[in-house]
């Protein structure tokens, strides 16, 4: 059978609509990486393992009648347990929601991903309610990255990160309120995008857990089979008053992997240390792209300061608007230690300080793009540090520090779409990933950017499982 690693899923897609592969035969597939690989990995915390039968044979069926199930046909998919599955409680990772009853629908993002034929297997794997860059919850305990069993896969989109390094999964869903596609698509060695906030719809009768800085996406393994799922799922839902219109063209079809003229390389975004693995792997990668004959404009810095301050206001603030109600309650003993604290945080902050946040997100988008006037794109490492051994911090040169996520947050203030790309290995073998931001709505030229840089860099390692 096809390691979904390493066949871009569009081609199997293909196979499957042109019936030289049955639907079947790829959930069966998929099912089978599960029961390998899940008991040590914990990237799925459930699966429908009889209704994606179903559902395949249903894709079978309909092409055997000379049908057409859609672009994603006979693909199966991992959603985070985020997001509402049609029969799957969404807990959230919470021990408070495990008892919820199951969705009656799926979410718009699911809904889209179905309806051009994908086949939805499960759930993966979340820290409880999003809220870190690593991927546990006392529910369903901790996931483990593919690369190195020991690490985690990053977070809060761990489970669907590691699920599709470990070929589980050719597809699957997260989301990121400060970095939780990137951050977790950097450590387990995969191209994935955070699209400009808007771009897929997230309905309900309140804002997302993380307000205005969440953003929905699918996570492949390279950037154009991203591309190929948010061609389905991008564009306007009545549900979402925030949401933006189909762009109306293929993102697809935009990506090419043409080099572009000129970048941005900031080393450090001006503010901080970044682990010397981390810089010499981005470095080389800069200069591949270079040497190739793209210019690069050095930029030593982006930001005035750190976005840590106000991009934690807003996200506390969030934090205590959903969960503030379990304070001084039974179960507040219940929730996971590290969230408390940014309950609390938010209990005591102000409008003036929401306010003076919001200000910020405008200041900082300026700065940004100043930035982008020297180029349509920045270049900066994804994340500053190495991947954080289970219950712990991520390192920076050998130090335990929070700081090892600290270039991905302050593009969730400026709204602006951003992806990674994995450009080599850690001395302990984990992936290490390359940023790249662009302008305002222009998510088709940073893929094409990062497609770009996979063919230079050619990093074409898969996870040892």
């Amino acid at each position: 059978m096809i390691d979904f690693r390493t066949v871009p899923w569009a081609e199997l897609a293909g196979r499957i609509r042109r019936r030289q592969l049955a639907a079947r035969e790829v959930v069966e597939h998929c099912l089978e990486r599960i029961d390998a690989l899940n008991p040590t990995l914990n990237a799925f915390v459930a699966v429908d393992a009889d209704r994606a039968r179903r559902d395949a044979a249903a894709i079978d069926e309909r092409l055997a009648h000379g049908e057409d199930p859609g672009p994603l046909a006979g693909i199966p998919v991992g959603v985070k347990d985020l997001e509402a599955v049609e029969g799957f409680v969404t807990t959230f990772g919470s021990v408070l929601r495990a008892g919820d009853p199951a969705a009656a629908a799926d979410c718009v993002h699911v809904a889209r991903l179905r309806a051009a034929g994908a086949i939805i297997v499960g759930k993966t794997n979340t820290p409880e309610y999003g809220h870190k860059g690593m991927t546990d919850n006392p529910l369903f305990g901790e996931t483990r990255n593919p690369w190195s069993p020991a690490h985690t896969p990053g977070g809060s989109s761990g489970g669907t990160a590691a699920a599709i390094a470990a070929g589980m999964v050719p597809l699957g869903t997260g989301s990121d309120g400060g970095g939780s596609i990137r951050i977790p698509a950097s450590v387990c060695g995969l191209s994935a995008i955070k699209t400009e906030a808007g771009r897929i719809p997230i309905t309900g009768p309140t804002m997302p857990g993380s307000g205005l800085l969440s953003t929905n996406g699918p996570i492949a393994n390279r950037i154009a089979d991203s591309a190929w799922a948010l061609d389905v799922v991008v564009g306007h839902h009545g549900g979402d008053p925030l949401s933006l219109p189909h762009p109306g063209r293929s993102w697809f079809d935009a990506v090419t992997g043409e080099l572009p003229e000129r970048v941005v390389w900031s080393p450090t975004m001006g503010h901080g240390i970044v682990d010397a693995e981390v810089a010499a792997a981005c470095r080389g990668a800069v200069e591949r792209f270079a040497a190739a004959g793209v210019e690069v404009v050095e930029l030593e810095r982006v930001f005035d300061a750190d976005p840590l301050d106000p991009w934690l206001v807003l996200w506390a603030v969030a934090r205590y608007k959903a969960q503030g109600h379990l304070i001084d309650t039974p179960d507040w003993d219940r929730l996971s230690p590290s969230i408390k604290p940014q309950i609390l945080m938010g209990r005591d902050i102000t409008g003036v300080q929401v306010a003076r946040a919001q200000d910020a997100m405008y200041a900082l988008n300026l700065q940004l793009e100043a930035a982008l006037g020297h180029a349509p794109f920045l270049l900066c490492p994804t994340a500053a540090g190495q991947a954080p051994r289970l219950g712990e911090d991520g390192t920076i040169d050998g130090d335990a520090s929070v700081g090892w996520v600290q270039f991905t947050y302050g593009i969730n203030m400026t709204r602006n779409p951003a992806a990674t790309t994995p450009v080599g290995l850690t001395s302990s073998g984990l992936p290490i990933g390359l940023q790249v931001i662009g302008r305002h709505h222009d998510e088709p030229g940073v893929m094409n950017a990062v497609a770009a840089l996979e063919a230079v860099v050619g990093f074409d390692r898969v996870a040892p499982v």
